[in-house]
């Protein structure tokens, strides 16, 4: 098993004292999600993706939907009171979270965005999201997740 590496989402669960269960999985570079998913044999449904848009206010967000769906312009924008949103260049993903893609996570980042959840997740006990780099996955509650970062779940994806 790989040396277990404290990233900051990790920090931040232990310090709120929310339990959780890391997975380690082998990759050097950017991997997408369903392939994590099949790589851990973690049902897609159950394994959700952080991606982070900017409204027309210039705020950001942070949306975690499921791997395999895509997320609803439109009802992400609505789900955050903005006209529009856009999701930001993976070139400026670094800049404005403080991970790299395919390591991102709403946990600890260089500033906590609103955050919004599918509301799939209120579904499930436990879920996965990203640990904060390539090849870490936490698994955890979502509702857990959701009140210490004081995310909301709304219907954010394509159907």
């Amino acid at each position: 098993m790989a040396k277990e590496v404290k990233t900051n989402a990790i920090r931040f669960l232990d310090k709120s004292k929310i339990a959780y269960e890391i997975q380690i999985y082998e990759c050097d570079e950017f991997i997408d999600g369903i392939t994590v998913a099949e790589k851990l044999n973690q049902p897609k449904e159950e394994t959700f993706k952080t991606l982070v848009a900017k409204g027309k206010s210039g705020t950001y967000y942070c949306f975690l939907i499921p791997v395999a769906d895509e997320l609803d312009m439109k009802a992400a924008a609505k789900s955050v009171g903005e006209k529009s949103v856009e999701l930001i260049p993976v070139k400026d993903i670094t800049a404005v979270t403080g991970y790299v893609r395919g390591g991102c996570t709403p946990i600890g980042m260089k500033k906590q965005f609103k955050t919004i959840i599918h509301s799939s997740a209120k579904e499930l006990e436990l879920f996965y999201i990203s640990g904060g780099r390539i090849g870490t996955q936490i698994h955890l509650s979502p509702a857990a997740l959701a009140n210490s970062i004081r995310a909301e779940f709304a219907d954010i994806v394509m159907c």
